[in-house]
C-alpha cells in the first residue's frame, strides 16, 4: 500500500540511518521539515522533503496533513502490560497515608499481581492485555516492550510470556519481551533466596529459551528486593542464552546497581529516581540507555529521575510509561512527554527526542524504529492541526493525535 501524506506543516524527527541516540546537548536538537511530504511505501517511509520537492507518485491512500504535525510513533520501552485485574485497592490505600514498602510487606504489590495472575486463565489475560495494547497503539505508541514477572512460578512467568507473544502475532505493532522472573520474591522464598534464583535459572530460563519467548532479562535491583550480587548472578544466566540485561534499578535507593549494570553490558538501566555523580560517571561513555518513567513518579508521589543533571553531565536519556497495575496505570506516551517536560524540566525538543529515537536504542530497534529515516518502519503520528508541537507537553489534558499510523497501517 501506498500513501502519500502532503502539506504537513512540521514533520519532526528527520535523521540520516547513523543516529541510533542523541546525548546531552544533542538531545535539544530536534530536526524538522515545514511545509514538507512524506511517501510510505510497503510499510516503509520511502522518501519525503520539502512540498516544493513532493513528487505526484499513484498512491492508495492521499493524506492532507495541512496545518498538523508529523513525527515518529512513540517507542515505549518499559511496560508491564500484561498483568490480570488491578491493583485499585492500593491506589486507595496509598492516599491513606500507607507506602509502597508498606503495601508490599502486606501482601500487596507484586505480590498481590503475581497472585491474581496465577489464578487467572492465559485467554482471560490475553484478552485483558489486548485491550490495553490497542488503547496504547490508539494514543501514538507504535513499538512497546513488554515485560514478565507477575507469575514468580515456571507457569506463571511462560504463561505471561506467551501472551506477549500473541499480542506480537495478533497486532502491526513492534512488541520485544522481557524475562522479569526476578521481579520479587516469593512469600515461599522470602528466607532463602538462593532458591528462587536456582528456579530462575534452571528451570525459568531454559523453558523460556526453548520456546524463544524473551529478548531480555530484568531484575528489580533495589534495597529490599534483589541484591547487585543477585542481579549479577541473573544478568550472567540471561546473556548466557543471548538475553540482553535491562534492569530495574535506583527507584528508591543507590546501592551501586548501576555500576554493575554497565559491567555486564545492560542495555537500559530504568526508573533512576536516585541518581548519584557516581552513577553518572559510570553512565558516560557506556552502551547503557538511562530511561526515566515520569509517570510511575507521577502516581506514587516519589522523585523524579534528575534529568537535567543528567542531560547537562552529556548522558543520553529515554522516556517510557511503566505501565503497570501498581504503580503506573497508564500506558499514554503523550502524559510521559508532558510530564518530563513539566516536572523534570525538559524541553519539548529533549521529552520528544526521549521518547522517539532514544526509546528505540533502549528496546534495541534503532535501525528500523524512532525516526523519520527513509527505510525505517512507517510508524507515525499526525496530530491535531497545531500552532507549535509544543502544544503537545503543553495541552498534555487533550488529546491532540487525529491519525496513528503502524506498519503501514492506519489505526
Amino acid at each position: 500500500m501506498k500513501i502519500l501524506i502532503t502539506n504537513i506543516k512540521e514533520l519532526l524527527q528527520v535523521r540520516d540511518i547513523t543516529t541510533d541516540k542523541v546525548s546531552g546537548a544533542e538531545m535539544a536538537v530536534l530536526p524538522k521539515i515545514d511545509n514538507a511530504y512524506l511517501l510510505i511505501e510497503d510499510n516503509l517511509i520511502a522518501d519525503f522533503g520539502p512540498m516544493d520537492n513532493c513528487p505526484i507518485p499513484d498512491v492508495d491512500l492521499n493524506i492532507d496533513a495541512t496545518g498538523k504535525t508529523v513525527l515518529p510513533a512513540w517507542v515505549d520501552s518499559h511496560t508491564h502490560i500484561v498483568y490480570a485485574g488491578n491493583r485499585v485497592q492500593e491506589f486507595a490505600d496509598r492516599i491513606n497515608g500507607l507506602s509502597y514498602e508498606e503495601i508490599a510487606n502486606r501482601g500487596g504489590g507484586i505480590l498481590n499481581s503475581a497472585k491474581k495472575l496465577n489464578e487467572t486463565s492465559e485467554e482471560e489475560i490475553y484478552n485483558q492485555s489486548k485491550i490495553r495494547l490497542e488503547e496504547v497503539m490508539q494514543q501514538g505508541t507504535g513499538a512497546v516492550e513488554i515485560k514478565s514477572g507477575y507469575g514468580l512460578t515456571v507457569d506463571g512467568e511462560l504463561k505471561m510470556l506467551r501472551v506477549i507473544k500473541k499480542l506480537a502475532e495478533n497486532h502491526p505493532i513492534k512488541i520485544k519481551a522481557t524475562f522479569l522472573g526476578a521481579h520479587a520474591f516469593p512469600m515461599e522464598y522470602k528466607e532463602n533466596h538462593s532458591a528462587y534464583l536456582d528456579l530462575i535459572i534452571n528451570e525459568m530460563l531454559p523453558k523460556i529459551a526453548e520456546e524463544k519467548l524473551a529478548d531480555y532479562i530484568d531484575a528489580f535491583l533495589e534495597t529490599g528486593y534483589f541484591s547487585v550480587e543477585e542481579t549479577e548472578r541473573i544478568m550472567i544466566a540471561g546473556k548466557q542464552y543471548g538475553l540482553v540485561p535491562k534492569i530495574h534499578v535506583n527507584q528508591f535507593t543507590a546501592i551501586n546497581g548501576i555500576e554493575a549494570c554497565v559491567k555486564h553490558g545492560a542495555l537500559s538501566v530504568d526508573h533512576l529516581e536516585i541518581v548519584t555523580d557516581e552513577d553518572i560517571e559510570v553512565l558516560k561513555n557506556s552502551i547503557t540507555m538511562p530511561v526515566a518513567l515520569p509517570s510511575c513518579s507521577y502516581f506514587i508521589s516519589i522523585p523524579y529521575t534528575p534529568a537535567r543533571k543528567m542531560i547537562t553531565a552529556g548522558l543520553p536519556l529515554a522516556l517510557a510509561t511503566d505501565f503497570n497495575p501498581g504503580t503506573t496505570p497508564s500506558g499514554n506516551m503523550n502524559f510521559v512527554v508532558a510530564t518530563a517536560c513539566i516536572k523534570m524540566k525538559m524541553t519539548p525538543e529533549e521529552a520528544i527526542n526521549a521518547a522517539t529515537i532514544n526509546g528505540a536504542y533502549a528496546m534495541g530497534i534503532s535501525a528500523t524504529h524512532g525516526s523519520i529515516t527513509k527505510g525505517k518502519h512507517a510508524n507515525l503520528i499526525i496530530t491535531k492541526p497545531l500552532t507549535s508541537y509544543y502544544q503537545l507537553p503543553y495541552a498534555f489534558g487533550s488529546n491532540l493525535i487525529d491519525q496513528v499510523i503502524i506498519e503501514g497501517q492506519v489505526i
